[in-house]
């Protein structure tokens, strides 16, 4: 049985997978851009010139570059028989959801949606082994 855990943020995901005793770590880059939107006006002064920030532009870029991501991790873990996803903030729900959306065989594999810091390689193993043997 081959079950895998996924901890991703928004720069990279770690993928554990464990299989007949053994495990192995991939990682994939993510290539999503950080835009800082700098908005506001230039000067202190009340009707000063105005700066137009186009956020809606840079949040549909974003999506689409994490469409690609989450396209990447799923063709990485297309053949696994169980899966855990972990990670910070809410990549790892959006992950979620993008597989029961568009990758429904994947999604039936979901065994659990958790919430977990920055670790090293050996606390990722440690934790996706931890939960597959609780589960």
């Amino acid at each position: 049985m081959k079950q895998t855990g996924i901890w991703l943020d928004k720069n990279k995901a770690f993928i554990v997978t464990l299989e007949n005793k053994t495990e192995t770590l991939n990682t994939i880059n993510s290539n999503v851009d950080h835009y800082r939107i700098h908005g506001g006006s230039g000067t202190r002064l009340k009707g000063g010139p105005q700066d137009v920030v186009h956020d809606s532009k840079y949040l549909e870029q974003e999506k689409h570059q994490l469409k690609k991501y989450f396209k990447e991790i799923a063709s990485n873990i297309k053949d696994t028989d169980a899966l855990v996803i972990f990670g910070p903030a809410g990549t790892n729900e959006k992950l979620s959801k993008e597989l029961q959306y568009n990758y429904s065989s994947l999604s039936t594999k979901i065994k659990g949606v958790e919430k977990a810091d920055s670790m090293t390689d050996n606390q990722m193993k440690a934790l996706v082994r931890d939960f597959f043997q609780s589960h």
